[in-house]
């Protein structure tokens, strides 16, 4: 089996868009950085996002049974940090507003996901949940990139 380290850096080379997953469970907001992320299937409409067993938000969004996936802007590197955090107030007033299907939903990022929970499959220290998407939205705009351990920009 190949090292941690080595797989880590070798993932690194591997460039990609930079996105928060959220969810709510009545009055719990919750919500994550996440790099995994993929497109699945164009009928039905489904992707897929990987969260670490030991996230907070893992277990709020199988219970929920529903996940939004905001694709951030160039200039949102601070969300990305902020969702990457452990602890601290994530969601900040006017930072978000909630859908009509109950979703939190990130203000200023180029797109927004909503998604129904399709399934969920072991991946090891991760579960990969698969989401059928039922409503998006897209803003338009510059992608924020994460690259070699840092965040960059296209150009």
């Amino acid at each position: 089996m190949i090292d941690e380290s080595l797989f880590r850096q070798t993932m690194s080379h591997f460039a990609s868009g930079v996105t928060v997953v959220t969810t709510a469970l009545g009055d719990r907001l919750a919500g994550l950085t996440v790099s995994s992320f993929a497109s699945l299937s164009l009928n039905p409409p489904l992707v897929l996002i990987c969260i670490d067993h030991n996230a907070a938000s893992h277990d709020v969004i199988a219970a929920a049974g529903q996940f939004a996936v905001n694709i951030l802007a160039e200039d949102q590197e601070y969300l990305s940090r902020r969702f990457a955090m452990h602890d601290g107030a994530k969601f900040t007033p006017h930072s978000f507003t909630m859908s009509p299907n109950g979703l939190p939903l990130l203000n200023g990022v180029l797109a927004q996901i909503e998604c129904r929970l399709y399934d969920k499959l072991p991946g090891g220290d991760h579960t990969i949940f698969v989401g059928e998407v039922i409503a998006a939205r897209v803003f338009g705009g510059r992608p924020l990139l994460y690259y070699r351990s840092g965040y960059h920009q296209l150009g």
